[in-house]
């Protein structure tokens, strides 16, 4: 799809998005940044929530968005833009009815990108996972954040540069530089931006969103949250889990009509699936596998007993969390 009106995208807030006090603070620093005039760069890992955070922030705003997904086949002239097929005029002249004239004209075509359109005009930028792109594709962002100046191609036949748009705005997330099929950046590029670390969120925010995505009982998703928190502290898993897996297991309670509780097959097998495989994917020895299956039913059994309550490790009461504003 080429970049046209179709592009575009008008935001909406999604009707299970939360904002508990942890999620509006993280929001309100990002506009903060972004109304002193710096683009804002989202990091941290996968299932950390950063391409919604990103959607969000983009929705207060308040204008169009121009979304762009990093790939590692991306050049500059798919950011920019390119030639794209050929525009053919005939001219037939018969003003004498004995004589008849034909002229052809051949040119190539060319149809500007996601990120000309943008900086053309005004609207927020979100490049997610720009980092899956290679470096020098990127190369064309240096002049944008900083300049504030897009340099066009000279095949673009039109002028050699486009001043960006006072409304521009550009939100980056990315992962973490471990991560594979993630290329190191410029350290030009990240100087030009404000980097906002995410890790995992607080407890009473992971809470809210399993409740929200799946509509399972405030008590199971507590369960399952302190499961996933005593899986990232074990010190077995490569890569944590996130509220991602927190959602995946509070969706299968919901449809298959289970509890969170310590011999529910439904949910012992769906924690072991969700938790013991996936925070495995990033690597690590053989002998982990086991390990993480253990401590993950070991979990279970410390939080999933019914009189036992969850723990609340200083976290803010979930009563906190409020929708978002509409």
């Amino acid at each position: 799809m080429r970049a046209d009106s179709t592009a575009v995208l008008a935001v909406r807030p999604g009707a299970d998005f939360v904002e508990t006090p942890f999620v509006r603070n993280l929001t309100e620093r990002a506009l903060a940044y972004i109304a002193a005039g710096y683009p804002v760069h989202l990091r941290g890992p996968s299932g950390s929530g950063k391409t919604t955070l990103a959607m969000h922030i983009a929705r207060r705003i308040g204008r169009p968005l121009m979304l762009i997904c990093g790939d590692d086949e991306f050049g500059t002239s798919d950011l920019v833009g390119g030639q794209h097929g050929y525009r053919r005029r005939r001219v037939v002249d018969n003003f004498i009815h004995t004589v008849l004239k034909t002229e052809d004209d051949v040119a190539n075509r060319w149809v500007d990108e996601r990120l000309t359109v943008a900086c053309r005009e005004g609207l927020t930028l979100v490049y997610d996972e720009f980092t899956r792109s290679r470096p020098e594709a990127n190369n064309v962002l240096l002049s944008i954040l900083e300049e504030k100046i897009l340099v066009l191609p000279a095949a673009r036949n039109g002028a050699a540069y486009l001043r960006v748009h006072p409304n521009f705005v550009a939100i980056f997330t990315s992962n973490p530089e471990e991560y594979a099929g993630v290329y190191k950046t410029q350290d030009a590029l990240l100087d030009r931006m404000v980097t906002i670390e995410l890790s995992a969120f607080d407890r009473a925010t992971e809470v809210a969103i399993a409740q929200s995505r799946s509509g399972i009982a405030q008590q199971d998703a507590e369960r399952i949250v302190d499961i996933i928190i005593g899986c990232r502290e074990s010190g077995l898993f490569a890569f944590g889990p996130t509220a991602r897996g927190s959602i995946a297991i509070a969706k299968v309670l919901a449809l298959r009509e289970a509890r969170a509780l310590a011999g529910d097959p439904v949910f012992e097998q769906s924690c072991l699936d969700v938790l013991a495989a996936d925070s495995g994917r990033a690597g690590g020895s053989s002998q982990a596998g086991p390990a993480r299956r253990q401590a993950v039913l070991d979990l279970i059994r410390r939080h999933c007993v019914d009189g036992v309550r969850p723990r609340l490790n200083g976290a803010t009461p979930l009563a906190a969390a409020v929708p978002v504003k509409t």
